[in-house]
């Protein structure tokens, strides 16, 4: 078993339930880990027995472009994809912060944290 990490991925997105945030954006900060058997693409040195990173990425950018209302809502949409188009992952944490929330007070963000694992 191995860990890659993709972390502090940049995106402009507009989430959230106040008006104002859905209509003008905000920025934010995803990290993501993902666990899986690393133990082939050692060997083989080839991109298609991993998990591949750009993959990663690619998937965390598409779904924040999709405006919720609550950030839960977004890791789980991430979740849910990278297990249904990646069988090798085992397991998966995501951290998605607002940064700058609009919340009355100066707090440089909020962050929601969420973690799976495969169902057999």
């Amino acid at each position: 078993m191995g860990i890659i990490k993709v972390e502090n991925i940049r995106v402009f997105a507009h989430h959230g339930c106040l008006k104002e945030e859905t209509k003008i954006g905000c920025d934010y900060s995803v990290d993501l880990e993902v666990k899986a058997n690393l133990q082939t693409s050692a060997k083989t040195d080839d991109l298609s027995d991993t998990v591949d990173y750009v993959f990663l990425n690619r998937i965390v950018r598409e779904e924040m472009l999709k405006p919720s209302k609550l950030l839960e809502t977004v890791a789980k949409r991430i979740l849910k994809r990278i297990f249904s188009e990646d069988q090798l992952i085992k397991k998966a944490t995501i951290c998605v912060s607002k940064l700058n929330p609009p919340i009355g007070g100066d707090v440089e963000m909020v962050t929601i944290k969420m973690t799976e694992k495969r169902k057999k």
